[in-house]
């Protein structure tokens, strides 16, 4: 059984790494393509699993959005929390191993989630993609490797290096 100290560490790993990857999702979006529209991204989160009916919905499946983008957020911090203690690599080479996480995140979004889901995703593209890549290992794998080794220096779970 998880104790709380750890849930309430994954809960914050979710929510920071989730909130710097929306964050860097609707900026990056607004850069390339010259328009704001942050409920626009959030109603095609929403439409993985809603449909195209997602974006005639409003605010309310702009909420829906922000919630599957956090529950995936969430879902990552768990497994990376709980495969950390028993992984020595991923303790010894955080940077790194948070870095290979975030493309690890972004093969599985990319290769099991969308295909899955009820999006009809654009022909690829190498440079969205790098993009993309680029923004989940700093956004999602970076910091839920740093949040995962603070906290299990502090129950002192782990050999120091």
């Amino acid at each position: 059984m998880a104790s709380r100290s750890l849930i309430k560490a994954i809960l914050l790993a979710g929510l920071v790494a989730g909130t710097l990857d929306i964050i860097a999702a609707v900026t990056v979006n607004g850069i390339m393509s010259g328009e704001f529209k942050p409920l626009r991204i959030l109603q095609g989160i929403a439409s993985g699993a809603i449909g195209r009916s997602a974006f005639e919905g409003g605010v309310v499946m702009g909420l829906v959005g922000l919630v599957f983008h956090y529950c995936f957020a969430l879902m990552f911090a768990t497994v990376y929390f709980l495969l950390f203690p028993y992984l020595p690599f991923l303790q010894r080479y955080p940077l790194l191993w948070g870095c290979l996480y975030g493309i690890v995140a972004w093969a599985i979004m990319n290769g099991l989630v969308i295909p899955l889901s009820k999006l009809h995703p654009a022909p690829f593209n190498w440079e969205r993609a790098a993009i993309n890549i680029v923004i989940l290992m700093f956004m999602i794998g970076l910091p839920i490797a740093l949040m995962a080794r603070k906290y299990y220096s502090k129950k002192r779970q782990y050999p120091e290096n």
